[in-house]
């Protein structure tokens, strides 16, 4: 099998043929949109313009960035899934200033995970952009500090680095979806407040011999990467314990997980069990901070993050959110949600800042008011962290997967 090599010969045209002689089997794709005469691509920019519905001509002529860039991107994403599904390609790895590291970014991000990828660019420790450029894409992000142009020794020992890399990664195997005879797999959303609870969760079902638990942490970018998974079928089950991303997702905080939070296991069917672990805090940044968040009750968890105190009418509303959610995955999947009703977390205790049961009880009975008859819902006398509601959360999870 080769590596898949993606680049935009009219502006990186030294630095490809340079990595591409390094690279011992490699299909090059060009991705310019610029206009140029070079031949060096084994797909060439005409051929990724066609396949993304358009021509090299239009691209070339076009003013309309922003569109041309989206048709070559589509372009080469459908090109690239064609090659790993006929088994032609086991990595893939780009060279690209901030528009081409875009690019090749939303190719591999289309790409299973575990399939390797690794991106060279110059602008990748650009504030704002690392975290676009990977998004949810277990995509490796090499800063190659000088610029991609002409051929430096310094280029070239980036691109000599890189090359090794990929060359050695790709000897590893992606792990298929679904693995026949193996353990079941299981999803656990997880944070840093209910650490205590996830790891007694863990060493349960693993003891059993029959359960891989795969951890992510719910900070918003891996729960939603979670999701992601979720619908491309790596899962049997979910022990969703921090989904306070649909919470912040709706309030504007740092740990919005995005639009689907809490969807997707219902569009494949597979038992859910949650727990409201973070739901009644939320974590703002901190310069877009409304002038009532200076008065609320709070949680510094560091010196970067605070954790604000959602009020009654906030609960409410995140509670509706979860019904919604829940009742049309209800309809494939068996849900249970448990509620611990001494706290909710490690930083949600009886004398913490931000304990109010009172408050949780809006939450709870206003999720109990709407939620559709098929989803279980359990109340116990017991804090978040502690063992014995660990064991609640494994012995329902186990009943409705079993």
């Amino acid at each position: 099998m080769s590596i898949l090599f993606i680049a935009t010969l009219d502006t990186k045209r030294e630095a490809a043929q340079y990595l591409k002689e390094q690279i011992s089997d490699c299909i090059l794709m060009d991705i310019s949109m610029g206009k140029h005469d070079y031949t060096d691509a084994d797909i060439s920019a005409e051929e990724v313009a066609k396949t993304g519905g358009s021509s090299i001509e239009e691209i070339n002529n076009s003013r309309e960035r922003a569109k041309i860039t989206q048709i070559m991107t589509n372009g080469a994403l459908k090109i690239a899934k064609d090659l790993y599904e006929r088994g032609e390609i086991n990595g893939i790895i780009g060279v690209g200033g901030s528009t081409g590291t875009l690019m090749i970014s939303d190719v591999m991000k289309g790409l299973p995970f575990g399939v390797p990828k690794i991106i060279i660019s110059s602008t990748a420790a650009l504030p704002g952009l690392a975290t676009k450029y990977i998004g949810t894409g277990d995509i490796m992000l090499f800063h190659s500090v000088v610029e991609i142009a002409g051929l430096s020794q310094l280029l070239q020992n980036v691109l000599n680095r890189a090359a090794f890399a990929i060359a050695g990664m790709s000897k590893i195997k992606a792990i298929p979806k679904q693995r026949a005879g193996d353990k079941k797999a299981i999803a656990l959303s997880m944070f840093g407040i209910c650490e205590k609870c996830a790891s007694f969760v863990r060493e349960k079902l693993e003891n059993t011999g029959k359960y891989e638990v795969i951890g992510f942490s719910a900070a918003g970018v891996c729960d939603k990467a979670m999701e992601d998974m979720i619908l491309e079928n790596y899962f049997d089950g979910v022990i969703d314990l921090a989904p306070g991303g649909v919470g912040e997702y709706i309030l504007g905080g740092m740990r919005a997980a995005g639009p689907y939070r809490l969807e997707n296991a219902g569009k494949v069917g597979i038992p859910v069990v949650v727990t409201p672990s973070g739901v009644n805090v939320m974590s703002p940044n901190k310069r877009k901070y409304k002038p009532d968040y200076y008065e609320r009750k709070k949680y510094d968890l560091d010196k970067h993050r605070t954790m604000l105190r959602i009020n009654a009418e906030e609960m409410k509303m995140v509670a509706e959110e979860f019904a919604r959610k829940l009742n049309k995955a209800a309809q494939k999947s068996k849900i249970v949600f448990l509620f611990p009703l001494k706290g909710w977390s490690s930083i949600d205790y009886k004398g913490s800042a931000i304990h109010e049961p009172e408050t949780d009880r809006v939450f709870i009975d206003t999720f109990k008011k709407l939620a559709d008859k098929r989803i279980v819902i359990k109340e116990y006398n017991l804090h978040l962290e502690d063992e014995e509601f660990a064991e609640k959360v494994v012995e329902h999870f186990m009943e409705i997967l079993e």
